[in-house]
């Protein structure tokens, strides 16, 4: 409908127009839009602000013409006058810099303004590694981890789950059973509290821990190189070093951490050449377990075929193994990483 439309006839020109606040005045536009059809974003408004335009878009009840036209009036004018508008407040501000400035920059300023992220919490929660959220709900009680588990991916879930002792981990699964009863409003305070710890956390230069890089350094490095390193780790401080061992994961740990079930999709991550010069190579006493392991855990017809592509490769040399290898189990790692597998934690797997 063109506001041409909807100008007064003759016999209603005279009439009055009603005197309307502010508020009135923005629920009258509203709905005059949306009754055109219009599709719009009122979600993005402040909960405040939706909840005061309900509120008169129930009670406004019936307008005159004339009122209507006023009103429209008055807003088109406002529009055609205005040139450029910004955010309402450093919040605003923010968000509509979002992924423009550095995470950092935000970060600082949202310290020294003291303000909040805003939008939904949980979109950003679900984003963070299983580490960091385990990090987050272990100082809280058992209901807010279970509220947390219940919003989050199922396999970052399951993930969680499987690196928390055995105890508090039956006791959040129960607890998720009744979270039924817990409110919108109650999860969504949960989202917001757990997500300010995040942001009060000083800004890091580094996103991964030291072990976590050291031990991604390691795993693509030779084994003579990884060996030595590991031996100067365990001079200076013993206890890091074990840590170290612990982020390791080479080609002959996928025995030990890697699940029967998954092997299928492990063989998927690389090509067919890269496996067959991996598991050919796979004859010290270290590694063959994880080769045996493989061909065991795959169907008869393509371990048949992968022990015969093995016998024509023959012989490979130390670094075209090594090389080979360190391709499957950034492949295994990457599946992990993404969460289409689960890696087992395993003593043994450890000892490098």
């Amino acid at each position: 409908m063109q506001l041409g439309q909807i100008t007064p006839t003759k016999a209603a020109a005279t009439h009055v127009a009603r005197n309307v606040n502010p508020a009135e005045k923005a629920a009258i536009v509203v709905q005059f839009l949306m009754s055109e059809g219009a599709n719009l974003q009122l979600d993005a408004l402040p909960e405040n602000l939706q909840a005061e335009l309900t509120h008169q878009i129930g009670s406004l009840r019936r307008i005159d013409r004339t009122t209507l036209v006023e009103v429209i009036e008055e807003f088109v004018h406002e529009l055609e006058q205005t040139g450029l508008t910004f955010p309402a407040g450093v919040a605003g501000a923010l968000n509509a810099l979002d992924g423009k400035i550095s995470a950092s920059a935000a970060a600082h300023i949202r310290k020294r303004s003291g303000v909040r992220a805003s939008g939904d919490p949980w979109l950003k929660l679900k984003e963070l590694e299983p580490e960091k959220l385990l990090t987050l709900i272990e100082e809280e009680s058992i209901e807010v981890a279970a509220v947390l588990l219940s919003k989050i991916d199922v396999k970052k879930a399951a993930r969680m789950l499987g690196k928390m002792p055995g105890e508090r981990a039956r006791r959040i699964t129960y607890a998720v059973s009744l979270t039924n009863s817990v409110t919108p409003d109650a999860v969504d305070r949960i989202g917001r509290a757990l997500i300010a710890q995040v942001e009060d956390e000083p800004i890091r230069a580094f996103e991964s821990q030291p072990v976590d890089r050291i031990g991604a350094i390691l795993n693509s490095s030779r084994s003579v190189t990884r060996d030595d390193m590991l031996i100067g780790l365990d001079e200076e401080d013993q206890e890091f070093a074990t840590e170290v061992r612990k982020a390791i994961f080479t080609f002959k740990h996928i025995v030990e951490r890697v699940d029967a079930r998954d092997v299928s999709s492990v063989l998927k991550s690389v090509d067919n050449d890269t496996l067959v010069t991996a598991l050919a190579s796979a004859t010290h006493e270290l590694t063959r377990p994880s080769a045996d392991f493989i061909l065991a855990n795959i169907s008869g017809r393509m371990a048949d075929q992968l022990r015969e592509a093995i016998e024509e490769r023959g012989t490979v040399g130390e670094e075209d193994g090594e090389i080979a290898m360190a391709e499957v189990v950034a492949g295994v790692r990457d599946l992990a990483q993404s969460g289409e597998i689960l890696l087992l934690e395993s003593v043994e797997a450890y000892a490098v």
